[in-house]
């Protein structure tokens, strides 16, 4: 059974055990077997900076066991994804593991976050003046082609990772 790393910042959720226990539940129900970083528990001694790296660590260790890496991509506390999740992906491509990414949101960066189109040379810029890449993209370019992009939920970047791999469903009620 291949395993996959739920990145996202669905860690920080008030109910992001149960949320964890829902994706590897759903995960399994595509064939696969879903690792979420609050499956490890760090030891109660450590706090600050030596919790963060054994948090750190501990994360990286399992993009490096899985087999692949899905994530949430929707925008977190801004326009854009978790700083933390865009690392792990990254990390993963680097790895050269295969990386699904999901989010909720078809519209361009353009249309999303453009405010003012300047002319001199044409382009777009959001709020604070800072150019929009107009790529046609709904991510960033460094993650929009370094990733399969689905536009959906985590079930539906799961469909999609099991087309991929020929998987086979275990759909409830016995339908295949």
């Amino acid at each position: 059974m291949k395993t996959i790393y739920l990145a996202g910042f669905d860690v920080f959720r008030q109910d992001a055990v149960a949320h964890g226990e829902a994706l590897k539940q759903l995960c399994l129900r595509y064939g696969f077997e879903g690792w979420y970083p609050l499956d490890n528990s760090a030891p109660e001694h450590l706090s600050g900076r030596a919790l963060a790296q054994w948090i750190y660590e501990a994360n990286v260790d399992l993009i490096r066991r899985a087999d692949l890496v899905m994530a949430n991509m929707n925008p977190f506390r801004g326009h854009e994804p978790d700083s933390g999740t865009a690392f792990e992906v990254g990390y993963a491509i680097a790895l050269d593991k295969p990386v699904f990414v999901y989010l909720d949101e078809a519209q361009s960066l353009v249309q999303r976050i453009a405010v003012d189109q300047r002319d001199d040379p044409p382009r777009h810029v959001d709020a604070a003046g800072y150019a929009v890449e107009d790529f046609g993209l709904n991510l960033n370019l460094m993650l929009a082609c370094s990733a399969t992009v689905v536009v959906g939920d985590a079930e539906q970047c799961l469909v999609r990772i099991a087309q991929s791999f020929d998987a086979d469903p275990v759909v409830s009620g016995g339908d295949r």
